[in-house]
């Protein structure tokens, strides 16, 4: 089937043509799902190489799974969420990370011409970016899967294999130290300026 027929298919229906050798069906997932298990990886981590490393990994071992892969159960997106942060999780216990080092995490590489308001929006989300990394890790995973991935809190509770109260109380939290620790940089990151 070609790609563009695939993409009006649910990602349960594209597991399943690709755990019946439709590869057609593995590209048109990937391409879906790619970036959102990037994005996430990259929000725990901070660190675009190990993104994309825990990225590739989570999808392979998608496709170890697809042939037992039982619709319904869950979806194919919470599963890759929940693998992508556990994978994040074993990666920052290894490094016995208790913060990061902002000046260790590269500029983004940008060869456009910045004006004011495009220097301003990259601090702010540099501030938001410092902010959360220094969350501890369950208020950051919250916060990113509810407020950046914009996923419900049931959803979250299954990625995060803790209760919905659970998550309310990690997202609130984190909600509240995120305040906290932008607070001071408000005026600098041209906030008091928008009305």
């Amino acid at each position: 089937m070609p790609l563009d027929r695939m993409d009006h298919l649910s990602d349960d229906a594209l597991l399943a043509a690709y755990a019946a050798g439709d590869q057609a069906a593995a590209r048109t997932l990937t391409l879906r799902l790619t970036p959102r298990v990037f994005a996430h990886a990259m929000r725990l981590l901070g660190d675009r190489a190990e993104a994309e490393d825990v990225t590739q990994d989570a999808l392979m071992r998608l496709w170890k799974v697809a042939p037992n892969w039982q619709a319904g159960t869950a979806k194919p997106s919470t599963w890759l969420f929940t693998v992508t942060a556990n994978l994040c999780t074993d990666r920052l216990r290894r490094k016995g990370r208790q913060g990061v080092d902002i000046d260790a995490i590269p500029e983004p590489e940008d060869d456009a011409p910045r004006a004011e308001h495009v220097l301003q929006e990259q601090a702010r989300i540099a501030a938001l970016e410092s902010a959360l990394q220094s969350l501890p890790d369950g208020q950051r995973q919250a916060v990113v899967l509810r407020h950046i991935e914009g996923l419900g809190n049931p959803e979250i509770a299954e990625i995060m294999d803790i209760s919905v109260r659970a998550v309310e109380s990690l997202t609130a939290r984190g909600k509240r130290a995120l305040a906290a620790a932008l607070a001071e940089k408000r005026e600098a990151l041209g906030y008091d300026h928008d009305g």
